[in-house]
């Protein structure tokens, strides 16, 4: 497998640098070479890189010195490479460095035949988010810095690649009549976390003018089933938030070790299979990674401290896009329902712990670590509360749209968005001043003021198809559920014989019922609850169902072993999260 890949950067740093990057794949061999990626220093570049081997570096064709610095525990060890001459500022420098990648990179999982659906293939994924795309290739692995890419990528005639860019087609590789080549081009800027490659056994389906579904061909029509919405979808966003501007809007559904709901890599879409139900009831997370196009992409977070601002306003457009979908209830049904999960997530982590702060300190932090559903959901129920306080939804959503205009294609941070409310709403501005911003953003817990929530579920509901009535009464029933003290025994085995909860395949609601199980301990789901938390790898489910059974003591030592025997087919982050959580660090 050969691959050319290149990166040039923005004005934002004024010299240039080429990489190449090898591999392995089973045996044969990725290559990627970067360059016209612009270096920040005329004497010297030092570039993130987290367990990569580097052999040789070239500036402009002269051999040029490098070295690495201090391992660090998470952040890796960076590279200094000193150039030979020195460059005037504006100069351009052709930066070549030939390395190596881990098989332990944890950017990268690589998948045997029999870890996928054909089980003929291999299969290749990454996932960059937060700091990961260092494990990689040697890059500035922050998301201050954005750039654009195109690619060359050489693969066996079976296997299909795919990046996070729009495709500029493919033909037989004229090296290799063996291989083809697929070509790729991101015009939009980009931080390294949205640098995306897989490859593997892929077909697609087309369920809408400019989006693909990408699946293994066992689960590739379920999925243009489920996702069928996305142009429905596209279109609101654009009517909310402005031109979508990033071409072709693809989706590909990997295999279940994927780590996450989904991840907004720009024109592809990165999703977990647990989101086929089969009734398209979980199709709002495409609607998240849809939103992501404007909150995230375009206008991101300078640094994972201000997370929030990827992700609050990310949830926020999601749902103003199903509250266009399916009315304005059902908007506050799901945002009732974020809060609530905000208030389970605090509970877990303490609310005193600081990493509930909305805006929170990194410091020797790893974002990996520090990851929970509060920069969500405390981030959504802040804006929620602006749109009540400064005139409501429509008024709101033209704050959204400006903010969108006035940053996009940069990285930014809270107090930037801060002086850009205040300066759109400048007429409110004593509203304004009566926002406990302090705690909003620094104190930990849940937020000083809750928002207004349309507590008429019922009519929401009604307004809704058959799909959804029955995929989110029993959502919100078993939720409240868990933030009760635990049922006894007899009353969930009595649900069991009702309404024969162990045979729903919805992955949210099943997930919840064997917390349920657990919680109340009942012995008998024990293994259904092993079953779920190895059979499919998102952290969503993972971790809690594993957290759950090692606090039982009936299921603790169970829990431990099989965690053991999965772990080394389980993504590395999850891995590494799920070890911290059952004291089985490494």
């Amino acid at each position: 497998m050969r691959c050319l890949i290149h990166l040039p950067l923005r004005e934002e740093n004024p010299f240039s640098f080429r990489e190449t990057l090898c591999l392995r794949f089973h045996g044969a061999a990725i290559i990627i070479t970067l360059f016209n990626w612009y270096a920040i220093c005329s004497l010297s570049q030092v570039l993130d890189t987290r367990d990569v081997q580097v052999f040789k570096v070239t500036v402009n064709g002269q051999d040029a010195q490098f070295a690495f610095g201090e391992k660090h525990s998470f952040k890796g060890t960076p590279l200094e490479i000193t150039f030979p001459n020195e460059l005037r500022r504006g100069q351009e420098a052709i930066v070549e460095i030939s390395f190596e990648s881990s098989p332990q990179s944890s950017a990268l999982q690589w998948l045997t035949p029999e870890q996928t659906s054909g089980k003929k293939h291999p299969f290749l994924f990454s996932q960059c988010q937060a700091t990961h795309c260092r494990a990689i290739f040697p890059c500035q692995d922050t998301p201050a810095v954005k750039l654009t890419y195109y690619a060359e990528i050489s693969v066996p005639k079976e296997l299909v690649a795919l990046m996070s860019a729009n495709r500029d087609g493919d033909a037989p590789d004229p090296e290799d009549s063996a291989h083809r080549v697929y070509r790729f081009s991101q015009n939009v800027p980009v931080p390294c976390y949205l640098f995306a490659l897989v490859v593997g056994a892929l077909e697609s389906r087309k369920i809408g003018p400019r989006t693909l579904v990408w699946a293994e061909k066992e689960l590739v029509d379920k999925s243009a089933y489920e996702f069928s919405e996305a142009e429905a979808m596209l279109k609101a966003a654009e009517d909310l938030a402005g031109p979508y501007v990033w071409g072709q809007y693809d989706l590909l559904v990997l295999p279940p070790s994927f780590p996450y709901g989904g991840m907004e890599n720009p024109c592809l879409t990165f999703v977990t299979p647990t989101l086929l139900a089969g009734d398209q009831s979980l199709s709002n997370v495409i609607a998240h990674e849809i939103s992501h196009s404007w909150t995230g992409n375009l206008v991101t977070n300078k640094t994972w401290e201000h997370f929030w601002l990827n992700e609050g306003h990310t949830v926020y457009l999601e749902r103003r896009i199903g509250g266009r979908l399916f009315g304005e209830q059902f908007r506050h049904f799901q945002a009732l329902g974020g809060w609530r999960e905000l208030q389970n997530t605090i509970n877990t982590l303490g609310d005193k712990n600081p990493v509930t702060n909305l805006v929170i300190n990194l410091d020797e932090v790893d974002p990996d670590v520090a990851y929970s559903s509060v920069p969500y959901e405390k981030g959504f129920a802040l804006l929620f509360y602006l749109e009540q306080l400064l005139g409501g939804p429509d008024i709101f959503i033209g704050f959204l749209k400006a903010y969108v205009l006035q940053f996009a294609y940069k990285s930014i941070v809270t107090e930037d968005w801060k002086k850009f409310l205040y300066s759109y709403f400048k007429d409110k501005v004593d509203i304004l001043d009566k926002v406990d911003w302090n705690s909003w953003f620094h104190a930990p817990g849940m937020p000083p003021v809750k928002p207004t929530y349309d507590m008429t579920l019922s009519n929401a509901c009604v307004a809704l198809s058959q799909r959804w009535i029955q995929a989110f009464l029993w959502l919100i029933l078993t939720v409240q559920f868990l933030f009760q003290p635990p049922l006894p025994l007899s009353h969930v085995q009595r649900m069991q014989e009702v309404y024969d909860f162990n045979a729903i395949h919805n992955s949210e609601i099943r997930f919840r019922w064997l917390r349920l199980c657990i919680r109340s301990k009942w012995e008998e789901a024990i293994p259904l609850a092993l079953k779920m938390a190895t059979d499919q790898g998102r952290m969503k489910f993972t971790r809690p169902l594993f957290r759950d059974l090692y606090s039982f003591d009936k299921s603790r030592d169970l829990a431990v072993k099989t965690f053991l025997e999965h772990r080394a087919s389980m993504h590395p982050v999850t891995s590494m999260l799920v070890g911290k959580d059952l004291k089985q660090d490494q």
